[in-house]
């Protein structure tokens, strides 16, 4: 399994699914949720209305993950997922930990050969980088860790690619995944 980050832009990632950071209303709004949608065209604002008729009358939790058409976009899939606010109280890390988890899994389910995700809860969401980096890479090296012990387990997954909007964010990804490589490796060794 591959683990990377890259400074791009997530609506031309030529993947299986890509990550959308998106609201509750799963109804569009700024930053990659906006650009995600007019890149979809409104085929996805129409199979998210049809989502939030049939499945979640309430919005999507935040945590949560639920899958889409990518209509427009090179992605076959779009999975939205919600993440805590820090700027309204939400700063429970297994939060943001859920939301990257539930994503991986409904990727997995998809038959997903590779996925990427953005930086979710980082910009106006008030999350710090390198905690949002931590808890991504974390959860990366959890599905890492399960297709070497059980590769059934992770299907056809190969590729988990954290697309970055800017060099300051790629950076503290980059980080995170030497470290959390050098301390995999120090395992090995002991």
């Amino acid at each position: 399994m591959r683990i990377e980050a890259v400074v791009g832009d997530i609506t031309t990632e030529k993947v299986d699914a890509i990550v959308n950071a998106a609201n509750s209303t799963l109804l569009g709004g700024g930053g990659v949720d906006g650009a995600i949608h007019r890149a979809a065209g409104p085929g996805l604002l129409d199979a998210c209305q049809k989502v939030r008729d049939t499945e979640l009358p309430d919005g999507l939790p935040v945590g949560r993950a639920v899958a889409t058409p990518g209509f427009d976009l090179p992605a076959a899939w779009v999975i939205h997922t919600v993440g805590p606010n820090l700027h309204a109280g939400e700063d429970d890390p297994a939060l943001l930990r859920a939301c990257f988890d539930s994503s991986l899994e409904l990727a997995i389910q998809l038959g997903c050969t590779g996925i990427a995700l953005p930086a979710v809860s980082a910009g106006v969401y008030g999350w710090p980088i390198a905690r949002v980096a931590e808890i991504a890479v974390a959860a990366a090296r959890a599905v890492e860790r399960l297709a070497r012990t059980d590769p059934d387990a992770v299907g056809s997954l190969e590729l988990i690619r954290f697309v970055l909007s800017s060099k300051g964010n790629h950076e503290a990804f980059a980080r995170e995944l030497a470290r959390t490589k050098r301390d995999r490796s120090a395992q090995k060794l002991d």
